[in-house]
């Protein structure tokens, strides 16, 4: 595999290294926030969870930071990336701790997500400027290979954390206790990611525009900026449909999340043991996270050979065979059918990220990229919550609606040769990445 040799040497960069490592320490704490929540919160006896408050949870969690995005967005390409990355993560680790006091209490209403939407949206902000910092580290034959291989790792250190997380969770006494340790050893790994991005020169990220200092100088450009970050987005048509394919399989996957956790609290186990449902939840994010390193380490060979668009209809077309399976699995109560789905989406998941990430960085200038990516960030979001909220109104209690889930499957589908049969034919992109 040609995409290998290239991260060695890319590995071989003291500015990749560091971007590199800033994405794996945080996102590992990343790992660490989420599995103290999701065990706090759903995977409780005491606390059984439907359809409608797992979409509720996560409306939430998405909906405001997916609209302040842009704004936010805007300061991507206004201030210095590195000291974003740096100044971030301490906030990040700074606002764990309310989060902190309120499990103390034992509190899991409104302020609970209040805050943890404080923390998981300075989260997305590293997100994206991790993304939009890509290019300054990376370029050519490189930037697919790293576009490819670091949110990957990045995604395998989230899973690596949440896992480890549930283990010291356990070693800590497990219920409340184990999940306030949890979150002390997030603190550490946010601290820990902003001391890394501190090591880059403060301009080593960009962005190449002149930098505007004061905030009130910032606040006045926001709405011409995000004018032109959409008008971007129409202006570089392969851009924009790569960022509408990428939500439409996010859409599918938001259905199995939630119909994986009601089919396993509910269908699968019984509401008493959800200790047995939070093994098999985390089967399944294995799965999805293998199958997103295979698709990081297939997609810049593949792309190279028969191109980008086919490669993102292929494995989108693959999707929506693995929601026909999920359907069956669900109605026929088959766990490896689920495991199958969770791979299938993740390796298409993966895959059409990967592609569009470098379709975005490849045609839209250095300018525009923060708050290019900030949109692509808000609107997959705001996709990750419409097919919550789908499942939400239609699926039942029990998460068993096969007609839901093969509807899903269809739609994947049609998305998939849609993007295939609008590709430009003009741009040579077999062999040029």
């Amino acid at each position: 595999m040609e995409a290998l040799p290239i991260f060695r040497s890319l590995l071989r960069e003291r500015k990749f290294r560091a971007l590199y490592s800033t994405r794996l320490v945080g996102q590992f704490g990343d790992g660490f926030f989420q599995a103290a929540l999701a065990t706090f919160v759903l995977f409780s006896p005491e606390r059984e969870p439907n359809a409608t408050a797992i979409a509720a949870a996560f409306a939430i969690l998405l909906i405001p930071y997916s609209i302040l995005g842009p704004f936010i967005g805007v300061f991507l390409d206004r201030w210095s990336r590195r000291n974003i990355l740096f100044r971030a993560n301490l906030l990040k680790a700074l606002l764990v701790i309310p989060v902190i006091a309120v499990v103390l209490g034992g509190n899991d209403s409104w302020l609970l997500g209040l805050l943890v939407l404080s923390v998981l949206g300075v989260g997305r902000f590293v997100l994206a400027g991790l993304s939009a910092s890509l290019p300054h580290v990376a370029s050519g034959k490189q930037l697919i290979t790293a576009n490819a291989l670091t949110p990957t790792s990045g995604t395998i250190a989230f899973v690596i954390g949440g896992i480890t997380g549930l283990g010291i969770r356990e070693i800590f006494g497990g219920g409340d206790s184990g999940t306030v340790a949890l979150l002390l050893f997030a603190v550490g790994t946010f601290i820990s990611a902003g001391m890394v991005a501190a090591t880059l020169a403060p301009q080593a990220l960009g962005p190449d525009a002149p930098l505007t200092r004061r905030m009130v100088d910032s606040l006045q450009g926001v709405s011409h900026d995000l004018i032109n970050g959409a008008k971007a987005l129409f202006e570089y048509r392969d851009a924009g449909r790569a960022v509408l394919l990428v939500a439409i399989n996010r859409i599918s996957f938001g259905v199995i999340i939630v119909g994986s956790l009601l089919l396993l609290r509910n269908t699968f186990h019984p509401p008493s043991e959800p200790n047995a449902a939070l093994a098999d939840f985390a089967i399944l994010t294995g799965f999805s996270a293998t199958a997103a390193l295979i698709a990081a380490v297939l997609t810049p060979w593949v792309t190279r050979r028969i191109g980008i668009t086919r490669w993102s209809s292929l494995v989108v077309i693959q999707a929506s065979i693995g929601m026909v399976v999920f359907a069956w699995g669900a109605s026929t109560t088959n766990f490896p059918a689920l495991a199958v789905t969770a791979f299938s989406l993740g390796l298409a998941g993966q895959a059409v990220k990967v592609c569009s990430d470098t379709v975005i960085q490849r045609d839209v200038p250095d300018s525009s990229l923060g708050r290019v990516f900030a949109i692509f960030d808000m609107t997959v979001n705001i996709a990750l919550v419409v097919g919550i909220i789908v499942v939400a109104i239609l699926a039942p209690q029990s998460g068993t609606a096969p007609v839901l889930y093969s509807v899903i499957g269809i739609f994947l589908a049609v998305a998939s040769l849609w993007y295939f049969k609008k590709r430009n034919p003009v741009v040579p992109e077999e062999g040029g990445l």
